[in-house]
């Protein structure tokens, strides 16, 4: 869902979270989740590295830019474009070499 359409009030899918499509929406479900409750606390980065592991593919990197998205979210912040992440997404991943 575009962030400027999310109601923190209404998150019963998936795609009630910023930025989450269908696509988003079986990424989660693939990686176990059911609720979008479930995601409360759960660190971007590791679920970016379970997406790949367990779909045996290395995904697009901005994929991390909405997670990461999705995450800071569910902590309290406003709900931002993907986009918005990528600086943080960059240095996240310079510091995993």
């Amino acid at each position: 869902m575009h962030p400027d359409k999310v109601n923190r009030n209404h998150l019963k899918k998936f795609t009630d979270l910023p930025n989450i499509g269908p696509a988003g929406a079986k990424d989660y479900q693939l990686l176990g989740y059911q609720h979008p409750q479930q995601l409360v606390g759960v660190s971007a980065l590791h679920l970016y590295q379970q997406l790949c592991v367990i779909s045996g593919q290395q995904h697009d990197p901005c994929v991390l830019d909405v997670l990461l998205s999705v995450e800071r979210f569910l902590a309290g912040d406003a709900p931002k474009v993907w986009w918005a992440y990528s600086a943080e997404r960059q240095q996240l991943l310079a510091s995993q070499d």
